[in-house]
């Protein structure tokens, strides 16, 4: 039996392997049952159901076009780099690094550095086009986060406000 989507099988691999590791980490929360849901059911069941979808798209790799098609390409380093620096940069900044003496620096400086870091994972991203999107988030989370479900989180820098 051959691949017939490479994409598709490892896809199927993935949601499996992420589906299980949320059951089993589920387990460790009290569960229930469904006339009396724990903590843990909802994680559990969605775990269940991500391996299961998993495992019909790896099944369905071997089927449905030509042997050793639709192969994966390069591996993306520089998305998966940015993406993932400015979720961490976003993180410190929002709530600071106490333990080396770092001040929050706030919700709007921590979106304007996420924006623009994640920016870097595209070639050719353009100034004007990020500044209006991080303008655009950062207005739009403080109406949602903080002035709708009145979060409590820092705003501005800690030397800003005092």
């Amino acid at each position: 039996m051959k691949l017939a989507s490479q994409k598709d099988f490892f896809s199927g691999l993935m949601f499996t392997a992420v589906g299980v590791a949320f059951a089993v980490g589920a387990t460790s929360f009290t569960v229930g049952d469904a006339a009396r849901m724990g903590p843990g059911y909802f994680p559990l069941m969605l775990g269940i159901l991500l391996a299961i979808l998993g495992t019909v798209i790896t099944i369905k790799s071997f089927s449905g076009g030509a042997p050793g098609g639709d192969r994966i390409g390069a591996f993306a380093w520089r998305p998966l780099f940015f993406v993932l620096f400015a979720n961490i940069v976003f993180g410190a900044l929002l709530v600071g690094l106490p333990s080396i003496g770092f001040p929050a620096m706030g919700m709007f400086v921590a979106i304007y550095a996420l924006v623009f870091i994640a920016s870097l994972a595209q070639k050719g991203s353009q100034f004007k086009q990020t500044l209006i999107l991080a303008t655009i988030l950062a207005l739009g989370s403080y109406v949602a986060f903080v002035y709708l479900l009145k979060l409590q989180f820092p705003v501005w820098p800690a030397f800003l406000t005092n």
